[in-house]
């Protein structure tokens, strides 16, 4: 698949097949998509939380109010940056890497709020992250059960030229 073809028609899932694993190899292949993700000033502030026991993604769900479906994913990788100037945009365009490479992978994913929710120190302490790091993301990832395709605006309706 090539990239345009992936940005083209990912789709966040909610709904995954939980009888079907996702390699090691898989998630290393969307792990190092991740990492190699822009950021400012080469800081590179990022690591990444490979979560794939059921308790501990139960917990995560548990305390994720926007990410019950976790805890059927069966892998969840939590995206922690060092805090500083630039770490949210730079864990935002890691955590987008991370949604394309599983796309690409023809798994599913769904990104869940993590730095401005209520439950980033708990999901982070449960993570075992450290306080100078911030939870910019978790991201859901498995074999899609049903993937969603929700209505898009047209190109015509957000493209401008020139000024707004």
């Amino acid at each position: 698949m090539d990239a345009l073809e992936a940005l083209r028609e990912r789709r966040s899932v909610r709904a995954y097949d939980s009888q079907r694993p996702v390699t090691r190899e898989q998630i290393e292949a969307i792990v190092n998509c991740g990492r190699l993700a822009a950021t400012a000033r080469n800081v590179q502030p990022w690591e990444f939380i490979v979560v794939t026991d059921p308790d501990i993604r139960a917990a995560i769900a548990a305390l994720a109010t926007n990410g019950p479906f976790i805890a059927d994913a069966p892998v969840c990788i939590a995206v922690a940056c060092q805090d500083g100037a630039y770490y949210l945009e730079d864990g935002c365009n890691a955590t987008q890497n991370l949604l394309v490479a599983a796309h690409a992978l023809d798994l599913g994913s769904c990104w869940v709020a993590g730095d401005k929710k209520t439950y980033a120190g708990a999901v982070a302490d449960l993570l075992g992250i450290p306080r100078n790091y911030r939870l910019v993301s978790l991201v859901a990832v498995g074999y899609a059960a049903t993937v969603p395709s929700p209505k898009k605006r047209s190109l015509p309706e957000v493209l401008h030229w020139e000024k707004f």
